[in-house]
């Protein structure tokens, strides 16, 4: 049995008060029990009992009935009673409420949170969308190539975009990072619109959650860091991816702490069935590495859900310090997983837990917590203590007032849609076009250009033909020219030397017949001489034609 004035008390058993070692927290605990047993009367008591001690608390809320720790509750004649019965004054018990800070993955009912496809990182990614081994190659290039260009992925689009750009150019960028298929590079596509249909969009942004904001105080008390999820819930892979993405970041953003006398934040997981129930396998494997390692760090984990059954054995033998609700078995399954559970405890030779376990009332609980050794206290029936804040649940108006207030509101509220890889890809096809522009302006103006060279060229033949015709022709008018003027000089020639002849000819026809007929001058020799001459002219004229 812990002391009171050292441990945080959740209800009153035999032995007195019953309750948590906070430096035992870090060993991570379990709340179960059926539909209507009191498990969320005693999820508040351990947040609150947390955040009195300082230290930050995390909370999955699916039904919306945890806002109401941020109000201070009231008297009844039920709390009354259940005071009563742990051996409380109900006049000496002080209600309050408690510092809450709402958080909403889609912003609706609470400061929007918001991370990085980067965050994730490829291999994490590749796990939940759960690619194939070829796929996850092609999507640890697309990351590559991305971050060889200096190329956030930070939403959706960023990542939907460079799928795209890795397939368009699969070609030239195969010799660097290998093998590249258009196929590959689809299913990656279609495996983020799945995301993208359960609202992914308003959780990949900017600016992005720093997880050290969970790790506030206010007025001494620790922060109660509530995920609005009644949505969520309804979105399993959105809300496994979350969990992904979280339990990643908060393992790696920690330093080991060592042996600490209570926890730096703790987390608890209401639903917790519904992490486990078809959950890909990444998140489990994550969920279990970080149950086993992340104590070391100062941080206690709590899974709140029906039945033990729920979680994976795996998980389930870290769960140290537990907390069990009534359980209803009707039928031989139930019977044995009732079995399963009862054995889970430390015996105690004056309680016979399985018994109890089915007859346990509303808000009674079997508890084995650690004592100041690490080992397991024997289990011991409780009556639950009453949480100090309202059982009303916070509205609407009332939880947007808080957040109006809130600092972190006023940082994260705007979504942020910085320069990343779609943009860059956006102004990298810009550059290709504009360039493939250039490059058909520049082939426009070489064709333009040899169309005009090939138009001079046609030209320049066109006229060199027609002064080579233009010659020729001068050039055979000029030899008609010469022929004629040659034909017209040999006519002359020929007329002047036939009249040379005949003359001649006259003359030597007239000596000869002078030289025959004598020398007087009768007109009958005259008249022969002549004959004679003109005859012989005519002959050697004759031969000049």
């Amino acid at each position: 049995m812990q002391t009171e004035q050292t441990m945080i008390s959740v209800g009153k058993g035999s032995q007195g008060m019953c309750g948590l070692l906070p430096s035992m927290a870090m060993r991570h605990g379990l709340i179960a029990g059926a539909t209507g047993t009191g498990k969320t009367v005693t999820l508040k008591v351990l947040a609150e009992g947390f955040s009195k001690l300082g230290v930050p608390v995390f909370l999955v809320d699916f039904k919306g009935d945890v806002s109401s720790m941020a109000k201070a509750g009231s008297m009844n004649e039920k709390l009354a009673a259940r005071l009563t019965e742990n051996g409380i004054d109900p006049d000496s018990f002080d209600f309050a409420g408690f510092p809450v800070r709402f958080w909403d993955v889609f912003g609706e009912n609470g400061i929007p949170v918001r991370a990085k496809i980067s965050d994730l990182g490829p291999d994490l990614l590749a796990r939940l969308l759960a690619l194939t081994p070829a796929q996850t190659g092609v999507l640890n290039i697309i990351f590559r190539v991305a971050d060889d260009r200096g190329w956030q992925l930070i939403d959706l689009k960023d990542l939907k975009a460079m799928a795209g750009y890795v397939s368009d150019h699969r070609k030239e960028l195969q010799n660097d990072y290998g093998t590249i298929s258009s196929a590959s590079a689809g299913a990656i596509v279609r495996a983020v619109l799945a995301l993208e249909n359960q609202g992914a969009e308003s959780f990949f942004l900017e600016p992005d959650l720093n997880i050290r904001d969970w790790f506030t105080q206010n007025g001494g008390l620790g922060t109660i860091n509530l995920l609005e999820a009644s949505r969520l819930g309804q979105n399993p892979l959105l809300y496994s991816t979350f969990l992904l993405w979280m339990l990643s970041e908060l393992y790696e953003a920690l330093p080991e702490a060592g042996a600490l006398d209570k926890p730096k934040l703790v987390f608890f997981f209401d639903e917790a069935h519904m992490i486990f129930d078809g959950a890909p396998k990444a998140l489990r494997d994550k969920i279990l590495q970080v149950v086993r390692l992340i104590r070391s760090k100062g941080v206690s984990v709590w899974f709140i859900t029906q039945n033990p059954s729920d979680l994976d054995d795996e998980v389930l033998s870290q769960l140290q310090n537990r907390i069990q609700h009534a359980l209803h078995a009707y039928t031989p399954a139930d019977q044995k997983k009732l079995k399963a559970a009862a054995a889970g405890f430390r015996p105690n030779p004056q309680l016979d837990t399985l018994a109890e376990l089915s007859a346990l009332k509303t808000g009674q609980a079997l508890v084995s917590f650690l004592d100041e050794n690490g080992a397991p206290l024997p289990v011991e029936k409780v009556t639950v203590l009453p949480p100090r804040s309202s059982f009303d649940a916070l509205s609407t108006e009332e939880i947007r007032s808080l957040e109006a207030s809130d600092p972190m509101m006023v940082y994260y509220e705007k979504a942020v849609d910085n320069y990343s890889a779609y943009e860059a890809l956006e102004d990298e096809s810009e550059k290709e076009l504009q360039a493939k522009a250039e490059e058909e302006k520049r082939i426009q103006a070489e064709k333009e250009e040899a169309a005009a060279r090939k138009q001079a060229e046609k030209e320049e033949a066109a006229a060199r033909k027609q002064a080579e015709k233009e010659a020729a022709a001068a050039a055979k008018a000029e030899q008609k020219r010469q022929e004629a003027r040659s034909k017209a000089l040999s006519s002359s020639v020929k007329r002047a030397s036939k009249s040379a002849a005949r003359s001649i000819g006259r003359d030597v026809g007239k000596s000869i017949t002078r030289g025959i007929l004598g020398s007087d001058n009768s007109t009958a020799k005259k008249a022969a001489g002549n004959f004679a001459g003109n005859l012989l002219g005519d002959l050697i004229g004759g031969l000049f034609r």
